[in-house]
């Protein structure tokens, strides 16, 4: 499996993802990632689905990407997001950066994962043990 940016329907595999990032100049391996919890602005979450438009989505992915690439000096990043229904517990997003030095890592990661919740078309729809549900906004940061 060759990493890249992708936005799939199916659980994402974390241990295959990681195990693409082995670039012998690299001394850091950074990964986040996202789960679907339990709870959101004090109602309890039961699942979620995620909404994408994914053409746009994924030439996101790859301007993050090179900008991350390019601002911090990063040999590789990868962004994978899941979409379709989720259960609580499920991984919803995962970035990957190796970098020759830890800071340049840590800080490529946090600017891939705020800037895909502030520019990517992916909608997220909660749905409420108490049978209700609604659309929230995922650009939080």
């Amino acid at each position: 499996m060759i990493v890249r940016n992708r936005i799939t329907d199916k659980p994402i595999p974390l241990q295959e993802l990681e195990n693409e990032f082995h670039d012998p100049s690299c001394g850091a391996l950074i990964t986040f990632v996202g789960k679907v919890r339990n709870h959101h602005e004090g109602k309890k979450v039961a699942s979620l689905t995620y909404e994408v438009y994914t053409p746009m989505a994924e030439k996101i992915f790859d301007a993050i990407r090179q900008e991350a690439i390019s601002q911090f000096g990063v040999k590789k990043l990868s962004i994978v997001h899941r979409v379709g229904p989720l259960q609580i517990g499920d991984v919803a997003v995962w970035v990957g950066v190796e970098a020759a030095h830890r800071d340049q890592a840590f800080l490529a990661c946090h600017y891939a994962i705020d800037e895909l919740k502030k520019r990517a078309p992916i909608w997220k729809k909660e749905f409420y043990e108490e049978g209700d549900s609604q659309w929230v906004v995922c650009h939080h940061v």
